[in-house]
């Protein structure tokens, strides 16, 4: 049936819908700006906060060290696997420097250097990426969401936990990580659309360091940005330098305030770059060519901070030499930690799994447990 057939068409046919149909957001406050926002290398950097960007440099030295100490843990058969966050530091890091005690922060298997940054010792941190136990660390005692492999699944998780405090009248908020990749998961577009709907609590952060493993980011979507896609949710979308600290804290700090008065959520799209291989497992360059790399490497977010903030006077060689002084104590400790070989206790595996064992699952422990007497009295 075409137009012209409908009931009442000629005279009385609307060449627009009716009211009920128009927009219910003004779509212009919503889209992000058309460059990445930056703040190092501005004037903007004229209001640097000194004590707060020291404390950004000693974290980002921190956590370059912590990157370097994980992949070389892989080396010597420590970690199974370890996805590199090394050039993506000041996303990881402002995303944890931002939240409140009472806050969540909800990661994705990338982002155990925002959890460290967050408070957690670094051996839990990696204990999932052991192999060892369940999650490594308590979340409700830290406040982070189990380390999630499955792309984008914690992000309705992050929705459903800010909506629930938003109705118990908590003062929460969940800041969700997400990589590239994630985005084209149908948990990513059934967290926005939720969050939008309900004005919930929650800052959604991509992390867009240009592939998901292999793919890059132009063979998974055709919109102008991935902070484009905020828009068809009815949220405001950020585009942000991902390797500028300065500018990833002031928007997510203002995304979380944003949040925590009852604006609703936000989505910000961090533009950065994997310096190294998706994990130890990978090999980068059949899928990238060095000349890329090297073009990065000139963007590096230790150093756009080092030389704002040298040349500003806010930091000096001694301010350099104790992050990383203090950066080789955090690997020694680590080293240490990972080196202990753990107590494992193999019925673990029936530990935390439900809340009442199944019938099943029962069986199975039961089958375990004789194995293992078996072997003791071998």
């Amino acid at each position: 049936m075409t137009v012209q057939e409908l009931p009442g068409a000629g005279a009385s046919h609307r060449s627009t819908p009716p009211p009920a149909w128009r927009p219910r957001t003004d779509a212009a406050p919503l889209l992000p700006d058309a460059e990445p926002y930056r703040v190092l290398g501005t004037e903007a950097a004229d209001r640097l906060d000194p004590a707060l960007m020291r404390r950004c440099y000693a974290e980002l030295v921190r956590g370059r060290r912590y990157n370097a100490q994980a992949t070389a843990l892989t080396k010597q058969g420590r970690l199974a696997v370890y996805p590199s966050t090394v050039g993506q530091e000041a996303c990881e890091i402002a995303a944890a420097m931002v939240l409140e005690e009472q806050d969540w922060l909800f990661p994705s298997y990338r982002d155990t250097l925002a959890a460290v940054a967050r408070g957690l010792d670094p051996v839990q941190a990696l204990t999932l990426l052991r192999g060892d136990w369940h999650t490594g660390y308590d979340p409700r005692e830290h406040r982070i969401a189990p380390l999630s492999t499955p792309l984008a699944t914690q992000l309705p998780h992050a929705v459903g936990l800010a909506h629930a405090a938003r109705l118990r009248g908590d003062d929460v908020v969940a800041l969700a990580m997400v990589g590239d990749g994630g985005t084209s998961e149908g948990d990513f577009h059934e967290a926005l659309n939720f969050a939008a709907v309900w004005q919930a609590p929650v800052v959604f952060l991509v992390q867009n360091n240009g592939f998901a493993i292999s793919v890059p980011l132009a063979k998974q979507t055709a919109a102008p940005t991935l902070a484009h896609k905020a828009v068809g949710y009815g949220m405001p979308g950020r585009l942000v330098d991902g390797n500028d600290i300065a500018a990833m804290h002031e928007v997510l700090a203002e995304a979380v305030r944003r949040a925590r008065a009852g604006g609703g959520p936000t989505l910000i799209e961090a533009v950065t770059y994997r310096m190294e291989a998706h994990t130890n497992a990978d090999d980068a360059t059949r899928y990238r060519g060095d000349a890329e790399v090297e073009a990065w490497k000139a963007h590096d977010p230790i150093d756009l901070l080092e030389r704002e903030l040298t040349a500003r006077g806010i930091l000096d060689e001694v301010g350099i030499t104790a992050a990383r002084d203090e950066a080789e104590v955090m690997a020694a400790s680590l080293r240490d930690g990972m080196n202990a070989d753990p107590a494992v206790d193999p019925m673990d595996l029936f530990a935390h799994v439900y809340a009442e064992q199944t019938e099943r699952l029962r069986e199975q422990a039961a089958m375990l447990r004789a194995e293992l007497e078996a072997e003791d009295q071998a």
